[in-house]
């Protein structure tokens, strides 16, 4: 597994503030960035999860990237396209004051 796939909280069913709490720790165990990822329903609860993480716990982080795309899913009546987000949450940059 890389270091990629470790910083990476996949969005369901679960109540918000469990992906808040799992966006948090990855950042309080170092994480550079990570990225929030959901497909359908779970859109919603993805950007949520986004939201109350900057807003309420993580003031030094900022939204990196936004990804929107489709994805083709076998079910039991064929195929369907199903739409996917991905949210890339990092640490802000300070820049710093040059020297006068």
């Amino acid at each position: 597994m890389t270091t990629e796939e470790d910083n990476t909280v996949f969005v369901g069913n679960k109540p918000v503030m469990n992906y808040v709490l799992a966006v948090v720790t990855q950042f309080n165990n170092g994480a550079e960035t990570v990225s929030i990822k959901a497909r359908g329903k779970a859109i919603s609860r993805a950007v949520d999860t986004t939201e109350i993480a900057i807003s309420r716990f993580l003031q030094n982080v900022e939204k990196r990237q936004i990804t929107t795309m489709t994805e083709v899913v076998d079910t039991e009546n064929g195929k369907t396209n199903v739409s996917c987000i991905e949210i890339v949450l990092g640490n802000r940059v300070h820049l710093s004051e040059s020297p006068r």
